[in-house]
């Protein structure tokens, strides 16, 4: 019986790789050695990226919230300060869209914050 020297799962794998490379520029897109290392430091990325995105868009909705908040002649912490102490049920995301949506009802919060400091 004949030797099969170049199978199916070999290039299977093969094609694996290299589809999760497709985009790469140069070597790494191409060569099946390059393909698989720069797939692998890509996945360490991804995954430590998915976290650190949840980190990013909570930087950001804090700072909206407390630039909305500094224009009202409140500071940040002032401000969620109130907003625990009023039990308003809005997380920072809601609060950092309504600043940039519609800032007169967030004008409102802030009144209503306000007169409890």
């Amino acid at each position: 019986m004949p030797r099969a020297i170049d199978g199916t799962r070999r290039k299977d794998r093969r094609e694996k790789v290299l589809e999760r490379a497709k985009g790469f520029r140069g070597r790494p897109g191409k060569l099946l050695r390059q393909a698989k290392d720069a797939t692998a430091k890509a996945g360490v990325y991804a995954y430590r990226d998915r976290k650190r995105r949840k980190r990013d868009f909570r930087r950001l909705w804090i700072a909206r919230i407390s630039a909305a908040c500094r224009e009202q002649g409140l500071s940040y912490s002032q401000f969620m300060a109130g907003v625990i102490k009023n039990n308003i049920q809005l997380n920072r995301k809601a609060l950092s869209n309504m600043a940039i949506e519609d800032p007169e009802a967030f004008s409102l919060i802030v009144r209503k914050v306000r007169p409890q400091l």
